[in-house]
Parts: C-alpha cells; sequence; structure tokens
C-alpha cells in the first residue's frame, strides 16, 4: 500500500510540473557589452527578486562577444551594438525580429582620482583642457575611434598627437592610474564612474557628445528563451530604467 502510495504521489509531482500555471525559476544567460555592467549586475538582483529566475552575465566588448556567438558560444540574452547584431541575425546565430535598443552610454573625460579637474563645460574649455593636458589616453575601440574624430573636428589632433596614447581600454585606465602628470583619459561614464581609481571630469560638451548603443537580442540557440524574452521586457521597467539612470545610461 505504501509503494502504491509513494508512485502515486510522483505521478501527482509529475503531473504539476508540466501544468503551465505553475512556475519554475530557470538561468537566464546573458552576454554583454561591458559598460553596461554596472547597471545590468543591480537589475539582474531585481530581476531575480521579481521573478525567480536567475541572471548570469559575462561582459566584454561587442567584438568580442560577436567573435564569441559566430564560434557557437550558447546565449539566452545578447547585448551589444546593433551594427553586431545585424551581422548575427545574418549570420543565423540571433533571432529575427524586433530586436529593442535598452541603453545609450555616453562618453567622458577622467583623471586620476585625487587630481584636480579641468574645466571642460564649454566647447571652448574642453579644448583647452585636452591641449593643456600632459598626456591624452583613450582606447582602441569605438568611444577611442570616435574620440579622434573629435579632435579633428576641433582641429588640434597636430598640436596633440605627441601626447596621445591610444591602447585597449584596460589599459588605457591603467595609464591613467599609474600616470604622474597632468593626463587625461577618455572612456565610457558607466566604467569611469564605476572605478574608485578614476576621477570623472565630465561628459563630452554639447555637439561634441556620442553614445554607444545598445540592443537586446535573444540567441537561436537559447535554453531559457521565455525566461530570456521576459528579462528583455524587465529592462524597460521603470526599476531598471532608475538603475540604469544611477549608473550613468541615458
Amino acid at each position: 500500500m505504501a509503494k502504491h502510495i509513494h508512485i502515486l504521489i510522483g505521478i501527482g509531482i509529475a503531473a504539476l510540473v508540466g501544468l503551465p500555471g505553475i512556475a519554475h525559476s530557470a538561468e537566464v544567460k546573458v552576454l554583454s557589452d561591458a559598460p553596461l555592467e554596472p547597471a545590468l549586475t543591480r537589475i539582474g538582483e531585481s530581476f531575480h527578486g521579481e521573478s525567480g529566475n536567475t541572471v548570469k552575465f559575462e561582459f566584454g566588448l561587442s567584438p568580442v562577444i560577436h567573435k564569441r556567438v559566430i564560434d557557437g558560444e550558447s546565449a539566452d540574452v545578447v547585448i551589444i551594438q546593433p551594427s553586431f547584431i545585424d551581422e548575427l541575425v545574418k549570420a543565423g546565430k540571433l533571432a529575427p525580429g524586433d530586436h529593442p535598443v535598452v541603453a545609450r552610454v555616453g562618453i567622458g573625460l577622467f583623471v586620476r582620482a585625487g587630481t584636480a579637474t579641468p574645466d571642460i563645460s564649454t566647447p571652448e574649455a574642453f579644448e583647452q583642457a585636452l591641449v593643456s593636458a600632459d598626456a591624452l589616453v583613450f582606447n582602441n575601440v569605438a568611444t577611442g575611434n570616435y574620440f579622434a574624430t573629435v579632435l579633428e573636428r576641433l582641429g588640434i589632433s597636430e598640436a596633440v598627437k605627441n601626447k596621445v596614447t591610444r591602447a585597449s581600454p584596460a589599459d588605457a585606465v591603467t595609464r591613467i592610474v599609474q600616470g604622474k602628470g597632468n593626463d587625461v583619459g577618455v572612456g565610457t561614464i558607466t566604467l569611469i564612474l564605476k572605478d574608485g581609481r578614476l576621477k570623472l571630469i565630465g561628459p563630452l560638451p554639447g555637439e561634441l557628445q556620442s553614445y554607444l548603443v545598445y540592443a537586446a537580442a535573444i540567441a537561436n540557440n537559447a535554453q531559457s528563451p521565455a525566461a530570456g524574452r521576459e528579462f528583455i521586457r524587465f529592462l524597460a521597467s521603470p526599476g531598471a530604467r532608475a538603475a540604469f539612470t544611477t549608473a550613468g545610461v541615458n
């Protein structure tokens, strides 16, 4: 009799598992561009609290994430720059359809923590701060590529070329942190604010500002596509938008 009861209980549990109304937690793997890390880690915790689903983040530059997905790495959600998403859709790696823009990150100047910050509130002051710097350090990816065009637009690229050092994002930060003079770095505002070794001078002023735009997509090899879509929707919620704003995301 006891054996039959155990069998019936097992059947009942199996039936409950199959019911659509019963919620079950899932793990959502998200591959995202690094400047969104400060905001997304907070948002992931809130999403877990509200949905019961756990978010596992892995961060890297958009070109790196693009290659990982091309090489076959599995994920549920990919959050990178739209041009890379388009390429991955064409390659059959991401689901076609709507890929909502979830965040924009601006570009700013920074110095070592504890040092004086120059005035960059106007294009004129901004230009003077660059010309007066002992060193200008910026990366060799999208942010740095854009900043190189800013120097050309201001007509000072030749005047400061001997001060310029370009490196990977991590090395650019290290060069500023280990510097001794009036060194100015360029990077994404979110990662500047996150790093206690750095101090944000301010965003690029006015029309000189540009934004890195990020969109979200579901991967074709997603293990938890429904939870992934739920997470993407959550990124537009008031709580998520507040976390983005706190981290310096537009």
